[in-house]
């Protein structure tokens, strides 16, 4: 029973280390294209608002 409860521990500790490297590349991502898609809407508003 007692290694039951460690190993549910240890797949809660798991879960959280896979979320936060999906954070991680998520921010990575955020940085990398932000400004290229910042322009890409601003360029997208800009049209909408001519028609």
């Amino acid at each position: 029973m007692l290694f039951a409860s460690l190993e549910r521990g240890q797949g809660l500790v798991e879960y959280a280390l896979i979320l936060v490297l999906i954070a991680l590349v998520v921010i990575a991502a955020v940085e990398l294209f932000g400004a290229t898609l910042n322009t890409t809407f601003e360029t997208i508003v800009s049209r909408l608002n001519e028609l």
